[in-house]
Formats: C-alpha cells, sequence, structure tokens
C-alpha cells in the first residue's frame, strides 16, 4: 500500500515553496530587490565572463623578497655576534642577494662564531674556512619556502584590500612559483584597484638623525652631501608633491606588522590616520616615545617620508595619529592599506584584459538557450517514454532548476560559464533516478504485480542503485572543487547541488506526486508508464 506520513509530504511541499521563495530575487531589478525583506534579497552572483570585468595577471618581484631576507639575516646576524662579542669585518650581502659574507678578526674564533649562529643559520647553508672568512647561503629549499610565503602573504593582503574596496566575489589565485591571477566582476576600468594593490604598503617608524646638517640639493633637485654613519637621506613625499628630504636613522624603531587597526578620521578639521599598535608594538612605542621626547619620529611609507612629527610626550597607550597634508580620499586610501597589511614585495601587472559586459550578455543568452533546449529535449524524451509517468517527473525537473538557483543565491555561490555546463549536466542526471525507479516499475508489472505494489517496489528495489550512482558522481565533484580552482570549482559546485537536489526530487517529490495521483484513481489496474 502506497503510504507516505503527513509531516514528510508537508516538509516536502514546504522545502518546494522556499525554493520558489528563494529563487524569486534573480529575476528581480536591483531596485525591486531592496523593497523585498532582508532574508529575501540574497541572489548568486556572476562570474568574470558572464557579468563582464577585469582580469589580472600580476607578479611578484621575487628578487626584492630574496634581498628583504637576506637583510634582515645579516641584521640578524651583527645582532648574534655583537651580542657574543665575536670581533667581524666586511659584513655584507652575497653577490646574488642569497646570503651573507664576513671576515672574523680572529680566525681562532671560528668554532665559537659557529656555536653562536647555528640557531640561526639552521636551515642554511655555512661555510667557515680557515683563515676566518664565513659565507652562510640559503639552500634551494629555504628559497623555495621564503617564496613561497611570500606569495601566499601577497595573495592575503590582495584579497583583503579588494574586499576593502567593495568589489563582490573576487577570484584570486596563485599561478606557478611567483604569479597571481586576480578576476574582478563588474569592474570595467581597473586602474582603482592597480593603484590599490600595486603599492607595497611597508611602514616603518625611524628617528630624525638630528646630528645631520641641513639637505643641499643640486639643480636637478637631488640631495647632495654625505650623512653621517648608520643614516640615510629619503624623500620627504607630501601628497600634493616632494617636499624636500630628511635624514633618518637607518635602524627600523617599529614596523608596519604591529599595527592592529587604522581608522580615517578629522583631528582638528585636518584629515589623518589613526593606529593602533598591538601589544608589542605598543610597548616598544612607548619606549621610544619616552627616551626621545623632544625629538622628531619619522613615518615612513614605501621608502618616502610622509610626515615627522615631534615627540612632545611619551605615547603610552599604543594608539597615535598619522597627519601630513592629506586630502580626506588619500587619508582613507592610507587607512586601507595599513588595515589590509604591506605587500612582501612589489607586484608587477605582467597581463591585463576587459571582458566587455557585452560579451558577458551573449554567454548567459547562449548559457540560457543551452539550458532551455536541455530541459525541452530531456521533457519531450521522458513523456514519450514515460507517458503520464514521464510528466511527472519532469514537474520533478522544472523544481529540481528552482531549488538549485535557491541554493545557490543562499549559499551566495558565483555563477561562471562552466557553471552553467554544470546545470545542464544536472538537467540530464536529475531524472536519470527517475528512469531507474520507473524500468523497475515496469519489471514487477511484466512480473505481474499489482500497479500499487509495482510502485512501491519499484521505489524500494532502485533505491540503492540509485544512491551509488549519485554518490560517486558526488565524490567526483568533490575532487574538482578540492584540486580545481575558478571556473572549475564553479562546475562542481553547481554539479554537487544539482546532484542533492535530484536526489531529493526523484524520491521524494515525484513519489508524493505519484502518491497523490494514485490515491485518486478507483481501481487501479494498469500504469500509464
Amino acid at each position: 500500500m502506497l503510504y507516505i506520513a503527513r509531516w514528510k509530504a508537508a516538509l516536502i511541499l514546504l522545502v518546494c515553496v522556499l525554493g520558489v521563495i528563494f529563487s524569486v530575487p534573480n529575476m528581480l531589478s536591483e531596485e525591486q530587490r531592496s523593497k523585498l525583506p532582508a532574508w529575501m534579497q540574497n541572489t548568486f552572483n556572476l562570474g568574470l565572463e558572464l557579468q563582464g570585468g577585469s582580469h589580472l595577471q600580476l607578479e611578484v618581484d621575487m628578487k626584492s623578497v630574496m634581498k628583504d631576507y637576506s637583510e634582515n639575516l645579516l641584521d640578524e646576524i651583527r645582532t648574534t655576534l655583537r651580542a657574543e662579542k665575536i670581533g667581524y669585518t666586511s659584513l655584507t650581502l652575497a653577490q646574488d642577494r642569497k646570503g651573507v659574507t664576513f671576515m672574523l678578526r680572529d680566525p681562532s674564533q671560528v668554532s665559537v662564531a659557529k656555536k653562536a649562529l647555528r640557531k640561526t643559520t639552521n636551515e642554511l647553508n655555512s661555510d667557515f674556512d680557515s683563515s676566518g672568512r664565513v659565507t652562510i647561503s640559503l639552500t634551494e629549499e629555504a628559497i623555495e619556502k621564503v617564496q613561497a610565503k611570500a606569495l601566499e602573504k601577497s595573495i592575503e593582503v590582495i584579497r583583503r584590500r579588494v574586499d576593502e574596496s567593495g568589489t563582490k566575489e573576487p577570484l584570486i589565485q596563485r599561478q606557478g612559483t611567483d604569479r597571481i591571477i586576480l578576476q574582478l566582476p563588474g569592474v570595467d576600468n581597473p586602474a582603482e584597484v592597480k593603484r590599490l594593490i600595486g603599492r607595497t604598503a611597508k611602514m616603518e617608524f625611524r628617528l630624525v638623525d638630528h646630528d645631520a646638517g641641513t639637505i643641499q640639493v643640486d639643480a636637478s633637485g637631488r640631495p647632495q652631501g654625505g650623512v653621517p654613519l648608520g643614516s640615510e637621506i629619503l624623500p620627504e613625499t607630501g601628497h600634493r608633491g616632494q617636499d624636500g628630504y630628511v635624514v633618518v636613522k637607518k635602524q627600523v624603531a617599529i614596523t608596519g606588522d604591529r599595527l592592529i587597526d587604522a581608522q580615517f578620521e578629522f583631528r582638528e578639521a585636518q584629515p589623518g590616520v589613526s593606529i593602533s599598535f598591538d601589544a608589542v608594538g605598543a610597548k616598544k612605542f612607548a619606549e621610544i616615545t619616552a627616551n626621545n621626547v623632544n625629538r622628531q619620529f619619522a613615518i615612513i611609507l614605501d621608502g618616502r617620508v610622509i610626515s615627522h612629527p615631534n615627540i612632545k610626550a611619551p605615547l603610552l597607550d599604543g594608539h597615535a595619529i598619522i597627519s601630513g597634508g592629506f586630502a580626506p580620499k588619500e587619508a582613507q586610501e592610507l587607512a586601507l592599506l595599513l588595515r589590509a597589511g604591506a605587500l612582501p614585495a612589489a607586484l608587477n601587472v605582467i597581463e591585463e584584459r576587459t571582458v566587455g559586459p557585452s560579451l558577458g550578455a551573449d554567454s548567459i543568452q547562449d548559457g540560457q538557450r543551452a539550458t532551455l533546449f536541455a530541459f525541452l529535449f530531456v521533457a519531450v524524451f521522458m513523456i514519450l517514454n514515460y507517458s503520464l509517468f514521464g510528466a511527472f517527473a519532469d514537474i520533478a525537473l522544472a523544481l529540481n532548476l528552482i531549488l538549485l538557483f535557491a541554493a545557490l543565491s543562499l549559499l551566495g555561490a558565483t555563477l561562471t560559464l562552466p557553471g552553467i555546463a554544470g546545470i545542464a549536466l544536472t538537467i540530464g542526471m536529475a531524472v536519470d533516478a527517475n528512469v531507474l525507479i520507473y524500468e523497475r516499475i515496469k519489471e514487477e508489472l511484466r512480473h505481474n504485480m499489482k500497479p500499487v505494489m509495482a510502485i512501491e517496489a519499484g521505489y524500494r528495489k532502485a533505491l540503492m542503485t540509485i544512491l551509488d550512482s549519485n554518490i560517486t558522481t558526488l565524490i567526483g565533484a568533490a575532487v574538482l572543487f578540492e584540486f580545481g580552482s575558478g571556473p572549475i570549482r564553479g562546475f562542481a559546485v553547481t554539479l554537487a547541488l544539482g546532484i542533492i537536489i535530484s536526489l531529493f526530487t526523484a524520491l521524494s517529490l515525484t513519489r508524493l506526486i505519484v502518491i497523490f495521483w494514485a490515491r485518486r484513481q478507483r481501481n487501479l489496474t494498469s500504469l500509464p508508464i
């Protein structure tokens, strides 16, 4: 006897009604959606090839990455040698910028130097010769590790900057060992985003060297003269032009890595950026400001001094204001860059192309046409082969598509061109379970089983076959999602959702329709299948 509990029937109908409700916003304009309740405004997003937008291929300057790493290694070695009171000379970077060389003043201290530098050079190649010359170089494994870390950090910083700029659903992925693919759907002119992501935003805080004299410049504006040992000349750049030069200490007091927040604000009617340090940074900042009252503290961004205020009193709470003649938009942009963090190295744009919205519209129309044809062909096939029961499967197929779009909307997923291919494929696969069930019913009827019993047996006996076939396809979709990227993931998402929803429509919805039809029949002796 065909039977389905009332609560199950109610739940199936509720899911179908909710699917219709959550898929409707995708057919409305932005203005119409804004009038709906907030919980009904979710829609799926369109990928680059459907919406139009910009495609950028970026290259991380790995030479700069290795140079910075070697310079940090040099500073660490210098600090260690001084702490252990080991004399040295000629401490410099190796010619290939992938290591450090120096001479020991006393060659007999080779063993002492080895022991002192063991922790620093643990993963590096160290060569100590009898003359006292020491060469420390990076292994290939260490180089790969440093470069991979720089690439990962670049991707992370780019993602934060793009998200802060308001761009929806960007695609950011690595390519090879030093390149990044960035796709920005809906962004026709990527110049603003390129400017944001192209700035390194490396912030440093250093003391101004008051022992240096006035910097003289030649006719071309270049600085002239020497500077005290341990200091260097940096350009002072206001946001409305270059104002001059400032002599600052080479030693970095605090880096921008210690910032935990940066917010745009007005202070005394002037736009500026309020910054906050973490616990370690706040402690350092307090010590520096306490020990250098009435001295100037340079704030340096990407190698240029943007401000060098006078320390009037110790700043003990880890908060400060950066001001430097900013325009409001410039201050907002600086706050964004500081919040997102600094890039480990400069990014170079290797490739740039724009997909026009008209091309995206053509792709959408082609996708809609393909999906419609797939639906019509499958619907006609089912009716021709299974008569009325084929029509039941077609109703479930239509609701399958509605539920699929509702699921994509609730997930905020991005629909790509391969994603549309996944939908078209899902249409064919969605009726696969119905075909198995109906063929099983036909087989039971051929064995002279009563129609009602044949229906029940068909659904029961086909269940395991249906689950096995769909689970294997789900595994394939999961592998595509895990190891694929971009459009491939979009295909995997629509395919997986389509499979899960087709199981619901085939095993629950069509069964409910068949039961409702069968109960309305009197003296059911045959089936229109």
